[in-house]
């Protein structure tokens, strides 16, 4: 069944590089690629009253400077992507990038969403620009990965799952990494944070879950005790030189705010390898 992805592009060197991995990642499947971008009139808030109308000069040059930008990008992808299965098709419009994105997801029904980590303004104390995350907290309904800037594609070996065990896992939930496992040939590292060393019941029956889950996928469990979540998890993914984060963005949940910005500014090793946000399904 083909895929449906959307690439959200500012023009900036990362999100041309999230572009590039997308295409390498999948390369092997059938995708459509839903390339956006959003433009906006400087010096008129989304919010406010005075939004241009199409046809006045300031809303006409914005939107055919985003025309210019995709064309751009499309003749890249031209050079670039070689593989018969993948298709492209060029969206701009007048929005915010969380509002195009919302959009994107329902007209086209897209079912991932792969963005840079920082946008044209890539400040370099700023791992995760405050787009991302937005986008990361904001969108519930569709998984979301966060590219890093310097990350060059390689096929990923190794997706590290950090969890508390302390949630129901939901097939639903975990169908995309099952997925992306799949295709690229990874294992997946679940890893326990914990200063307890017994599991209780209930979170030996979600470890039991995931074991089903994953019984067609190579995969293990691992724990470490006394550390923070953010120290153990960067200890963990670079001294296995791992290709892959993933979690599932609760919102009451262990990990669930490690995209609040002061998290952020801390995740340190993270910023080179992607971030797979998958979202909780509601009962």
């Amino acid at each position: 069944m083909k895929k449906k992805i959307l690439l959200p592009t500012d023009f900036s060197k990362n999100a041309w590089n999230a572009i590039s991995y997308a295409i390498e990642l999948y390369k092997n499947e059938e995708c459509d690629f839903y390339v956006l971008n959003v433009f906006n009139a400087t010096g008129y808030a989304l919010e406010s009253m005075m939004i241009p109308e199409p046809g006045e000069r300031v809303y006409e040059e914005s939107k055919e400077k985003s025309e210019k930008g995709l064309s751009k990008i499309l003749e890249r992808i031209s050079f670039r992507d070689q593989y018969p299965n993948h298709k492209f098709f060029m969206i701009s419009q007048f929005n915010s990038l969380l509002g195009g994105i919302k959009d994107l997801i329902d007209k086209q029904d897209i079912e991932m969403v792969i963005m840079g980590t920082k946008g044209t303004t890539n400040a370099s104390d700023v791992i995760y620009g405050s787009n991302t995350v937005l986008v990361m907290e904001k969108v519930r309904n569709c998984p979301v990965m966060a590219i890093p800037e310097d990350v060059v594609y390689t096929e990923p070996k190794e997706i590290v799952f950090p969890t508390d065990y302390e949630a129901h896992f939901k097939r639903r939930e975990l169908q995309y990494l099952i997925e992306i496992a799949k295709i690229s040939n990874a294992a997946v590292r679940f890893l326990h944070i914990s200063n307890e060393e017994i599991l209780s019941d209930q979170q030996k029956s979600n470890q039991k879950l995931l074991k089903e889950y994953f019984e067609t996928i190579p995969h293990t469990f691992h724990t470490l005790s006394n550390v923070d979540v953010k120290g153990g998890l960067s200890a963990f993914v670079e001294s296995r030189n791992s290709d892959m984060i993933t979690f599932i963005n609760r919102k009451h949940s262990f990990f669930g705010s490690i995209f609040s910005r002061p998290m952020v500014k801390d995740l340190g090793y993270h910023s080179k390898v992607p971030v797979l946000a998958l979202h909780d399904i509601k009962n």
